[in-house]
């Protein structure tokens, strides 16, 4: 691969976060706010998606069950990629579809959040995750890029939609994963106040 391939990637992912930043910002810092609230009110988070999105929500759960920046006591958060018996199950008895949906019906409660994310917004497993915790009357915060997809069609005034304007998947991944660790930072600076030390 030529230097000049890679000088190309690292200016693409600089411009768009760049453009991003302006119409981000909003709702990430709403994201940050209904999801501190939640864990204020000893509500939990859960977080879902596919492939690269499976990997992302992963993270997300770890930094909160774990710590991010700070030490703190740990955040109630699961992810709902990471069981391989209840994925497997659902998905054979149910379909694929199902496996994040079941999950949110058997674990959600109202005042809960679930992070939900898809490049595309178009992830059926997805959709139906959000479709069920709607039912259940929680919240919902969608990652999602490329105009928000069937994604952006049911979400709610209640909701919030981060949306990275972009149609390149790994671009979209990329704002995905700084868009958690601004979450993640934002919710340490509410639990504490001022810098990350």
């Amino acid at each position: 691969m030529s230097k000049q391939r890679i000088l190309d990637q690292f200016r693409e992912n600089a411009e768009l976060n760049r453009q991003a930043a302006a119409s981000l910002a909003q709702p990430i810092a709403e994201a940050i706010e209904l999801i501190f609230i939640a864990l204020s009110n000893g509500s939990r988070i859960l977080a879902c998606g596919n492939g690269g999105s499976a990997a992302d929500s992963q993270h997300f759960a770890a930094k909160l069950v774990g710590r991010f920046e700070r030490e703190r006591l740990p955040l109630p958060a699961i992810a709902l990629s990471t069981d391989t018996s209840v994925l497997t199950a659902i998905g054979n008895d149910y379909g694929y579809h199902e496996i994040f949906a079941k999950q949110v019906q058997a674990l959600g409660q109202a005042g809960d959040v679930l992070l939900a994310m898809t490049t595309s917004g178009n992830s059926g497993n997805v959709v139906a995750a959000v479709e069920a915790a709607q039912e259940r009357d929680m919240r919902v915060v969608a990652l999602t890029g490329n105009g928000g997809g069937a994604l952006s069609s049911i979400l709610t005034d209640v909701d919030v939609h981060i949306c990275v304007p972009h149609q390149r998947v790994s671009r979209i991944q990329e704002l995905h994963l700084l868009t958690i660790h601004c979450i993640c930072d934002g919710i340490d600076v509410a639990l504490f106040g001022g810098d990350t030390e």
